[in-house]
């Protein structure tokens, strides 16, 4: 029995001609060897197995060849081309520098620069990932690579261009290789099927280099694979069911579920596919991948962005002519949201149906039943009725004032009611004295506008956020309205309400506050706190134009008092309050007696 050799070894390519997906970067790299223009120093960079380290030994051997083609190919026959072929050439040296990082393993590397080629024209040095070089050993590496040997031809390979130091990227001619299409893996595929005899689907090999993501290596190492599983005949079926791939099949019935808002449908299969060892986070990433796919396929332009068949393409082009562009924006969203929050959920299978839910409504007209979403209707129906009432109520107004308004009044009058109910609790807390007396056509509550009109006539300074707006229908202001005590606590508590968030702390102590008015019309208020005092004092000024205004009278003065500690008044219990209630009216007493009550 022959010694078995994976695909991925025994089908590397020899010849610049033979290596896939890479035509600008060969091309380049054999016309330097036709036109002797070598550099010292290449790096070539990309994804894994695209073919760097195989184009490095093809340069390396063309380079070296005695009598290479016209072409810029090595011709094969001369002893520096037999010598590589037979893996015994002394002039191409390979470093893996992923185990061969330390300054140790550099050294020894450089000194072996020294000696020159005994076959063959050039010495050359791969280094396959480069990146896992120590710092170190990349300076040590530095002067030799800025100013080789004449003979000596460095080759760096990496996947991880950004991790090498800028002073050996500014060194090297770069490189960078292209990730595999899948129409260049699926012919590379038959390429291969062909010289093993073995028979292949073309859907078969589609998923293979779709699995492969990009990767020449991978995409032969799954083919080995798959052709152990089927035996010599590679089907679609087999390859899925190997491969543990989910069918694309199943997305396109989601979707077209989705678009005729069969959300049971849609849940049966969703419970297949969860049955067949799929996980739901697999399914949501598929479902994604393929509307992203449709979505770009709505257009000729984006249509070049797919990495499928011209059979798939042609699919997404025809489901893509069903669902609307709206739909497959959302359900993108969707899923996105699904996709952050699968790891964190703790019922992962509920977040993937409520998902699948909401795709199959998207479409789903709002007033149907079962939508699961609020009707947008809703909101106009609340519209109408809102209306009505304001007309009904506005109609009221317009009979108590005995009158009826032209058009332009009942508009006023409509606004007067909406101006009410914003101010209903304000114009609540003003006392019955002061109270304003509303009319047919005037306005209820107006502009800071005219608050700040009425203040300049009233010379009073009104703090924005702290004053809330007044009626200019109310009791004008003049130096000796009266204010009761009742008044005076009311409208110190309203003030307290309406004070804005940056003055929420000190407001909260002012409502504990229980101002007395003195000499008719002093306002006195006691501060059992020295900071709050200060406090105070830094807003007294706005608290008076505050009371003057509401309390109409600007006569008003504010003192406030610190209260010293014998002054301060002790806060009762609750049996001591009950002491003193039964001091005064024994019956209370009495009462608790008869019925056998004991204070908690």
């Amino acid at each position: 029995m022959s010694e078995y050799i994976v695909s991925a070894r025994k089908y590397r390519p020899l010849s610049f001609d033979t290596v896939v997906g890479q035509a600008a970067l060969t091309t380049t790299l054999k016309n330097a060897v036709k036109s002797g223009k070598l550099a010292h120093a290449y790096l070539f960079c990309g994804p894994r197995g695209v073919g760097k380290t195989t184009c490095a030994r093809i340069f390396a051997k063309t380079i070296n060849c005695m009598s290479p083609t016209s072409d810029g190919e090595a011709c094969n026959e001369c002893e520096s081309c037999k010598a590589f072929n037979e893996q015994r050439s002394f002039n191409i040296f390979e470093l893996d520098a992923a185990s061969n990082n330390s300054v140790e393993h550099i050294k020894t590397l450089m000194e072996q620069t020294r000696i020159p080629p005994q076959v063959g024209r050039y010495k050359v040095f791969i280094i396959d990932e480069v990146h896992m070089l120590s710092t170190a050993a990349f300076n040590a590496f530095l002067k030799t690579l800025e100013e080789p040997p004449a003979h000596v031809i460095f080759i760096l390979a990496t996947t991880e261009k950004h991790k090498i130091l800028p002073t050996i990227l500014s060194r090297c001619q770069i490189y960078d290789f292209e990730r595999m299409t899948v129409a260049n893996t699926v012919a590379h595929l038959k390429m291969v099927a062909e010289k093993e005899g073995i028979t292949a689907e073309q859907e078969a090999l589609e998923v293979i280099a779709e699995k492969a993501d990009g990767g020449m290596r991978d995409a032969l190492s799954i083919f080995d694979q798959a052709a152990s599983f089927c035996q010599g005949n590679i089907t679609y079926q087999k390859v899925i069911e190997d491969l543990n791939v989910l069918d694309a099949e199943n997305y396109f019935r989601i979707v077209d579920l989705s678009l005729e808002n069969k959300v049971p449908e849609v849940m049966v299969l969703l419970n297949d596919v969860i049955n067949k060892g799929f996980d739901g986070g697999q399914l949501i990433a598929g479902l994604a991948r393929h509307v992203r796919n449709v979505l770009m396929a709505k257009d000729v332009q984006t249509l070049s962005l797919l990495e499928a068949s011209e059979q798939q393409k042609e699919k997404y082009k025809l489901q893509a002519q069903k669902a609307d562009t709206r739909f497959l924006y959302q359900a993108l969203r969707l899923m996105n949201d699904c996709d952050v929050n699968y790891r964190q959920s703790s019922n992962k299978r509920l977040l993937v149906e409520l998902t699948l839910i909401e795709i199959a409504q998207i479409t789903q007209p709002d007033d149907s039943v079962g939508s699961g979403r609020r009707p947008r209707q809703l909101k106009c129906l609340f519209q109408n009725i809102v209306r009505q009432q304001r007309q009904g109520k506005a109609a009221v107004q317009v009979a108590a004032a005995g009158g009826v308004a032209d058009k332009k009044q009942d508009a006023k009058e409509e606004t007067m009611v909406v101006q009410e109910q914003n101010g209903k609790q304000q114009r609540a807390n003003y006392s019955t004295v002061n109270r304003p007396v509303l009319k047919a056509g005037s306005n209820v509550g107006f502009s800071w506008n005219k608050v700040r009109e009425m203040s300049k006539r009233s010379k009073i300074q009104i703090v924005p956020g702290m004053l809330a707006p007044n009626d200019p229908n109310s009791k004008p202001i003049t130096e000796n309205n009266q204010f009761s005590q009742e008044d005076l606590e009311l409208q110190w508590m309203s003030m307290c309400n309406r004070m804005p968030q940056k003055l929420s702390a000190i407001a909260t102590r002012m409502k504990n506050m229980n101002p007395k008015i003195g000499e008719f019309p002093n306002v006195k208020v006691m501060v059992d706190n020295q900071v709050i005092l200060e406090q105070m004092q830094q807003i007294q000024k706005s608290i008076l134009n505050t009371l003057k205004l509401y309390l109409s009278n600007t006569s008003i003065t504010l003192e406030l008092v610190l209260t010293k500690h014998e002054e301060a008044v002790r806060i009762l219990s609750r049996r001591e309050q009950f002491e003193e209630m039964s001091k005064e009216n024994p019956a209370v007493e009495k009462l608790r007696e008869i019925m056998d009550l004991e204070l908690a």
